[in-house]
């Protein structure tokens, strides 16, 4: 999620049109929809992930046709959904024996589907859908598979979400030094509010729900800080390259799924590293 610069409209919009009031509202009810299911069955959990990165590999097919970019989605969405369920229940093996046998897939249904022109770019950009966000989605089934894989998931998820929050206030209130002409709301300040919250929280919950040490916390949530923003700045360069503002318009005040998955999916794997490394 990118900085904003500080200030409201009349109707509760940001000065970059956000709805700030309706973007609250939505990022309240995702984290309540993701600790719920997180709590109760994993099942339900694994069920949201699918249906959120689905939506979000759609968004990136539209976005994709927007510039005469034809990835078919039928394969792409059978890929992510097998990589999710082969991860969380027959382990990595299964997570790269699919990967592989869906990239021969999508590689083979373009060759019949579209004929040979566009033919090297359609399949480049439909197996790039396979890895991002399908691929990089799949190891939250792994972070999951443990007996304390929910606590796995939700450090993963509230230190990402600890950047965007610390990103967000820190650029508010103190933004001044321009970060990268990619995502020009990015500044300097906001991106050290982004490390002091992701290390505060990474090293609360590590050691309060891990049992682990104040440094492992600190480390993974200074790698988060800094995926979590490439992840942004990568999205920022998709949708500059497609020509448009977001990938989705589903969710209110945030654009669509891809514009809320994109540090997610960019923190996900060296989390599931780090985490596996220590415990």
């Amino acid at each position: 999620m990118e900085e904003r610069t500080a200030g409201t409209g009349p109707s509760g919009g940001s000065r970059t049109g956000r709805n700030l009031p309706a973007a609250i509202a939505v990022g309240v009810g995702l984290g309540a929809l993701v600790i719920v299911s997180l709590f109760t069955v994993k099942e339900i959990f694994l069920a949201v992930v699918l249906g959120a990165v689905g939506v979000g590999v759609v968004e990136l097919v539209r976005a994709f046709a927007t510039r005469d970019i034809k990835v078919p989605m039928i394969p792409v969405l059978a890929g992510m959904t097998a990589m999710i369920c082969g991860a969380y229940w027959g382990g990595p093996g299964w997570l790269v024996g699919s990967f592989a046998i869906f990239t021969f897939v999508v590689l083979i249904w373009r060759m019949f589907a579209a004929g040979t022109e566009g033919y090297v770019r359609d399949s480049t950009a439909s197996v790039f859908t396979l890895v991002y966000p399908a691929l990089l989605a799949a190891f939250v089934a792994l972070l999951l598979q443990p007996d304390d894989g929910h606590y796995r998931v939700l450090i993963f998820v509230a230190v990402t979400v600890a950047s965007d929050i610390g990103g967000y206030a820190a650029g508010v209130l103190f933004g001044k030094h321009k970060m990268s002409i990619i995502s020009p709301k990015k500044t300097w300040e906001g991106f050290a509010g982004s490390v002091l919250a992701c290390v505060g929280v990474g090293a609360w919950l590590v050691v309060w729900l891990m049992g682990g040490q104040i440094w492992q916390g600190a480390l993974i949530g200074a790698l988060v800080a800094v995926l979590a923003t490439l992840g942004d700045l990568i999205e920022s360069m998709i949708k500059r390259d497609l020509g448009i503002k977001d990938l989705g318009s589903i969710l209110p005040g945030h654009g669509g799924l891809m514009d809320r998955l994109d540090s997610l999916v960019a923190t996900l794997i060296p989390v599931y590293v780090l985490l596996s490394w220590f415990f």
